[in-house]
């Protein structure tokens, strides 16, 4: 996300923070944050695809909050004004096809009217269909789950992608002797689908609310989230939604602290940083291993700049519009161990993998006929759940090693931390200090070696830079 777009967010969001009724602030921000989608998905070398992702994501959200919301709690009367206005925002911007201007919505020439009206009602059958089922069981939560995975897998795994894409511009008639793997980029996607999950599992739970159409979309994609999260519940951000909401100087206050934050984090420090931070094309260039190590420890901190710096301008923008958004980092680089620094890193991710992934298969292996040990069923959810975060992030083995290196490290300190919990009670204040300080260190360049994994997309390359770094070669 660039610095022009952070302003025109900074100017909108500042705009919508007068509107104080919950209901015109509601579908005005629901207006803003379609069309925002539709800005932000960057242009793709496939025909029309940079179109018709983003008309994806609406249409699922829509199916998603016609799955999730009872068909007692639906009413159209109050929820057709959404759905039309969706419908008229595809289409209009369909229609900009034949204006001759160039317009930075959609981010290229859109398809022919009739194949966008084609989508259209394809969308309303799969809409009517999802709203006749009375009571869907157990079986087609997890099948809609199954398929957002599906979805998820086809943009994330390479060789996936290059099938889709080679399809789709067999389709177009366009060569397949370009294609790749990254002509697939569906903006925002990711969180999307974690929050469409959210939803699904709390609604078989019984513990989700029904939400109007128009704040279900607005919670799926609103626009200061929509790229780097955090990942919000629906029951919290609703209860933000839902109130009247009249700024007062505090607001503006925290609102321009955090952005002021963010935008010297990601514009000042982080792209700095990133001149001489690792990457993939210095990573085969250095030969001495005290370069290396400046290299590693530049993107340690970039990364982590440029991910908070995004955060906190996201948070200082919805305190502008009333939302108090979760945070997501907590100087988790100070942390004593991994445990603590994952408690401190993106933690909305972590929190969310922690409630639909981790605590379920923690009781499920509980309630085996055959128990296995503790340490085992540490082992087993540990290196799991990391090995599934590595994926998020992307379907590649040097993501895969990087989930095993901290599910390595996060089983290795709760195993160690069970052996010494009686001892380290015992020591006194200054010593425990020290340690503290000396396992912030550790766990610092724990995290900072597991970043290899992570920027380098070969693992050879990534084998060859642990040489580098510790004077093996």
């Amino acid at each position: 996300m660039t610095l022009d777009y952070i302003l025109v967010f900074i100017s909108l969001a500042i705009l919508l923070g007068f509107v104080s009724h919950p209901q015109w602030r509601a579908y005005l921000l629901f207006i803003a944050s379609v069309l925002i989608l539709f800005a932000l998905q960057p242009i793709l070398p496939i025909r029309y695809l940079d179109f018709y992702l983003p008309s994806a994501t609406l249409a699922i959200a829509v199916c998603a909050w016609a799955l999730t919301t009872p068909k007692d709690a639906r009413d159209w009367r109050r929820d057709w004004p959404a759905l039309a206005i969706l419908a008229g925002i595809i289409l209009i911007l369909g229609l900009t096809r034949y204006l001759g201007l160039s317009l930075p919505i959609p981010p290229s020439r859109p398809p022919q009217f009739i194949f966008i009206l084609l989508f259209i009602v394809s969308a309303g059958l799969i809409l009517l269909f999802t709203t006749l089922i009375s009571s869907p069981g157990k079986i087609l939560f997890l099948s809609v789950v199954l398929l957002v995975i599906a979805l998820l897998a086809f943009i994330k795994l390479p060789e996936l992608s290059l099938q889709v894409s080679n399809f789709l511009r067999y389709l177009n008639q366009q060569s397949l002797e370009t294609a790749s793997p990254f002509d697939i980029r569906w903006l925002g996607f990711s969180y999307v689908a974690f929050r469409i999950i959210h939803t699904i599992r709390d609604r078989q739970s019984g513990r989700l609310p029904p939400v109007p159409l128009a704040e279900y979309v607005v919670y799926l994609v609103f626009f200061p989230t929509i790229v780097a999260g955090p990942i919000d519940r629906l029951e919290r951000f609703a209860g933000d939604l839902r109130r009247s909401y009249q700024r007062v100087a505090q607001d503006w206050g925290m609102a321009g602290q955090r952005i002021a934050i963010g935008l010297f984090k990601k514009f000042v420090i982080a792209d700095s940083l990133a001149l001489f931070a690792l990457n993939a094309t210095n990573a085969t260039q250095v030969e001495d291993w005290a370069w290396a190590w400046i290299l590693l420890y530049a993107f340690s901190l970039q990364i982590y700049f440029d991910f908070s710096g995004y955060t906190d301008i996201a948070i200082g923008l919805g305190y502008l519009m009333g939302f108090k958004l979760p945070e997501n980092f907590n100087s988790p680089y100070l942390k004593p161990n991994i445990t603590q620094f994952w408690n401190a890193w993106h933690m909305s991710l972590t929190q969310w993998f922690r409630a639909y992934y981790f605590n379920p298969l923690t009781r499920s292996l509980r309630t085996l006929k055959m128990p296995l040990s503790v340490g085992l069923m540490v082992f087993i959810t540990q290196i799991s759940t990391m090995v599934l975060i590595g994926l998020w992030h992307g379907a590649t083995w040097s993501f895969i090693f990087w989930g095993i290196w901290h599910g390595l490290g996060l089983f290795a300190h709760n195993r160690w931390s069970e052996w010494t919990k009686g001892y380290f009670s015992s020591l006194s204040s200054r010593l425990r200090t020290l340690l503290a300080v000396g396992g912030a260190v550790v766990t610092f360049n724990f995290v900072a070696l597991g970043w290899v994994f992570f920027v380098l997309p070969e693992p050879g390359n990534a084998y060859l830079f642990f040489q580098t770094l510790f004077r093996l070669i």
